[in-house]
């Protein structure tokens, strides 16, 4: 199985993207979405982004590698009554069912960043954008100080490394790569702009809880901790993952945790 499909379709990143909602909507809201647009919301999920844009009346499709999570965004449409939403399974660094030219908004918000081989995800994002339309892009910025840069550093101190040739993710954070990936699927430099942002994640349940739904659910904290348990290390990195989350939590209600996470958001002029 494909490494990358096998990693989002461990646990159930639904019981995480629950806790990204508020924020998922919030950003939707910032992208000028009207009624006659055709959208592509790529690495969606069960539709944190998919189903706001939708609701907004674009016609979404939402593609995610991980096929319990395309069943999930089918079945909250549906529960929505949204007939201009619909999710598929496929990989953002080949969108062979997808036309050139088709979309007017490609939105990928901590999604596309996970994939292997970023110029291919660069290039197959530009292909699919009309000319004239925009790319949006949420990433993850490496050694910010902030929750999902630190859940992965302290996670990576506990697994073997990765393979040879591995690209972080992570890179999708940092400018310079970002407009190299995009340069060399034919966008001028002047075509893409930066914002650093903030995405909260808000959850009813105190911060050990909150940790146990990464432990549980979440595909690269689960390999974390397989790991650690290996070397007889897993009572280190709950007790890490537990402090981080407690150091964090701006909630007033020790009951509930609210987290803002800094992101940097990549608009591209196609």
């Amino acid at each position: 199985m494909n490494p990358n499909k096998a990693l989002w379709e461990k646990g159930d990143f639904t019981q995480l993207a629950e806790t990204m909602r508020e924020s998922g909507q919030a950003l939707v809201a910032q992208l000028g979405i009207t009624k006659d647009l055709n959208v592509l919301d790529l690495g969606c999920g069960d539709g944190t982004t998919a189903i706001p844009e939708a609701k907004l009346g674009a016609t979404v499709l939402g593609v995610d590698i991980a096929r319990n999570l395309v069943e999930a965004g089918n079945r909250r449409a549906k529960a929505e009554g949204l007939t201009n939403c619909t999710f598929q399974e496929g990989d953002a660094t080949d969108l062979h069912d997808l036309k050139d030219a088709s979309f007017d908004l490609v939105v990928s918000i901590f999604g596309a960043m996970f994939a292997p081989r970023p110029y291919d995800v660069a290039k197959e994002m530009v292909r699919v954008t009309r000319p004239g339309g925009r790319i949006v892009m949420g990433n993850w910025i490496p050694g910010d100080p902030t929750l999902v840069a630190q859940i992965l550093k302290i996670s990576a101190a506990y697994t073997p490394p990765p393979p040879e040739g591995f690209i972080s993710p992570m890179l999708w954070g940092v400018e310079s790569h970002v407009i190299e990936r995009f340069e060399a699927a034919g966008v001028p430099k002047e075509n893409i702009t930066f914002l650093k942002d903030t995405f909260t994640f808000n959850t009813p349940h105190p911060p050990t809880e909150f940790v146990s739904k990464f432990k549980t659910y979440y595909g690269p904290t689960m390999n974390a901790f397989e790991a650690a348990e290996k070397n007889g290390k897993a009572s280190d990195l709950q007790r890490e993952l537990e402090e981080l989350f407690a150091r964090q939590n701006k909630s007033a209600d020790k009951n509930s945790t609210s987290i803002s996470v800094n992101f940097l958001r990549v608009t591209v002029l196609r």
